[in-house]
């Protein structure tokens, strides 16, 4: 029961890994365009040798982007806040009780992922400036991809997990 036990900290702690890094890091968007520097555009700034915000980013037009931003933020957060509780719970739940309070907030975790990169997959000519469109998808949107299955597996093994002897 230890390894197991073992095994889902460590799945989840890599799932929060890739979360992390998906969010914060500048390469959701690369742009190589002949002669220049390659951009690697994030959710927040567009960087070559400098960086600069995501033009009007703070409008209605970015609304999508706004979303992208708030949802991945959350699932960062919600993937934390279910490891925490699962801490708690582990030494709190009765001998037989499900983790069924940290599965759902995991499960909302990879729902938010999810959308995050659902909506910048199907938005992303929509907030990027008109130079920027002719890129690549880029490092950080494929690991928000891969923490999605991640998270989602995560929560369904805390909902048929249960804390034995």
């Amino acid at each position: 029961m230890l390894i197991i036990l073992a095994f889902i900290i460590l799945f989840h702690l890599a799932a929060a890994i890739l979360l992390f890094v998906a969010t914060i890091h500048n390469a959701w968007w690369v742009v190589s365009q002949a002669g220049r520097d390659v951009i690697y555009a994030d959710l927040w700034y567009s960087c070559n040798s400098t960086c600069f915000p995501v033009e009007n980013s703070h409008t209605v037009d970015a609304a999508y982007l706004q979303t992208i931003q708030a949802t991945m933020i959350l699932a960062t957060i919600l993937c934390c806040v279910s490891f925490f509780v699962f801490i708690l719970q582990l030494f709190k739940l009765q001998q037989g009780e499900r983790f069924l309070f940290t599965a759902i907030i995991q499960l909302l975790a990879a729902l938010c992922v999810m959308i995050a990169a659902s909506v910048y997959t199907a938005q992303k000519n929509s907030f990027h400036l008109a130079n920027l469109r002719e890129g690549t998808y880029g490092s950080s949107y494929i690991l928000a991809w891969i923490s999605f299955p991640m998270t989602l597996m995560s929560g369904l093994m805390y909902l048929v997990l249960r804390k034995r002897k």
